[in-house]
């Protein structure tokens, strides 16, 4: 820590501080971070014992999965924990670690659709090389750009971010560690760096973004050629991951594109997105993917089986 930091810790205000509404967040953000780590956890385990679910969609959906329940876990846990106390606090390096966790797994994520993205395209617009070009090779670098690109994305905003002085006050008004509310409670001038955070975080998110939109054109545009069938199950699928990448997208660019300010609605897009879209995630993949369905069913027909005997 820099020996220009007096704060060893923060205080944290959290959702909200009535404590029968606090009751109210622990029962419903509980409830949340259980289906989360649940469906999550079955989609990998059931995409890994499946062998036929061996595409290169159904890979990258396992890693988004593991994403998903790793990324859900870095706030919730404490955010649930500290809905149960008054008095909310996190030591200076664990904030630190917080932050770090957040920009490393959402990093990783806004990659990872933008992966996928591209396997859809691949799947829809050339669908007789798409098992040549989607090798088992080419999956393993994609997966390791997706780390190395969370990986560089949270080390640079931590370069930065520890460098700078807090003196007090040590109280966040929101329930975890971020950018902007730590840059609220900097004593020196962080205008560039509120710059800087709308560049990196900010432009990460956009850019992505754009690009996955269109590709998604692309793809749509191609969909004239293809027959009624072809169409519908190329729509079917798109759509899921549409789906996905607007709910996890719109909110991180609300947050992340704009000058280092805080907003009092801040709290309930930062639930939305760190903790609500890893839930709908899962659920949103297999409601929508026959296959998907099938080999859940599957699964527990075993486990019933074993069970009985």
């Amino acid at each position: 820590m820099d020996n220009r930091n007096n704060v060893t810790e923060f205080i944290l205000l959290g959702l909200t501080e009535n404590p029968k509404m606090q009751k109210i967040v622990f029962i419903v953000l509980f409830i949340i971070y259980a289906i989360t780590m649940v469906g999550n956890t079955l989609i990998v385990i059931t995409i890994i014992l499946n062998p036929r679910l061996d595409s290169p969609m159904h890979f990258f959906l396992a890693y988004l999965s593991f994403v998903d329940a790793c990324y859900s876990s870095v706030n919730a846990p404490k955010l649930i924990i500290d809905s149960l106390y008054e008095k909310k606090t996190i030591f200076f390096n664990s904030c630190m670690m917080q932050v770090f966790g957040d920009h490393f797994l959402g990093g990783a994520e806004v990659i990872l659709l933008t992966v996928m993205a591209y396997d859809r395209y691949v799947a829809i617009c050339k669908p007789l090389h798409y098992m040549t070009i989607m090798n088992w090779w080419l999956r393993v670098i994609l997966m390791g750009v997706v780390w190395t690109g969370g990986l560089l994305h949270s080390t640079i905003q931590m370069l930065f971010l520890i460098k700078i002085p807090f003196c007090g006050p040590s109280v966040i008004d929101h329930f975890m560690c971020d950018l902007n509310p730590l840059l609220d409670l900097a004593c020196t001038d962080t205008h560039m760096l509120g710059l800087f955070v709308a560049v990196n975080s900010g432009s990460l998110c956009f850019l992505n973004f754009l690009l996955l939109m269109v590709s998604y054109a692309v793809i749509l545009s191609s969909l004239k050629t293809q027959s009624v069938e072809g169409r519908c199950k190329a729509l079917s699928t798109c759509g899921s991951h549409i789906t996905v990448v607007v709910l996890f997208f719109v909110p991180c660019m609300f947050i992340y594109m704009r000058p280092a300010m805080t907003f009092s609605i801040d709290k309930a897009v930062a639930v939305f997105y760190t903790m609500i879209t890893p839930m709908l995630n899962p659920l949103i993949y297999t409601l929508r993917n026959a296959q998907m369905k099938t080999a859940i069913r599957k699964l527990f027909s075993q486990k019933e089986i074993l069970v009985s005997q």
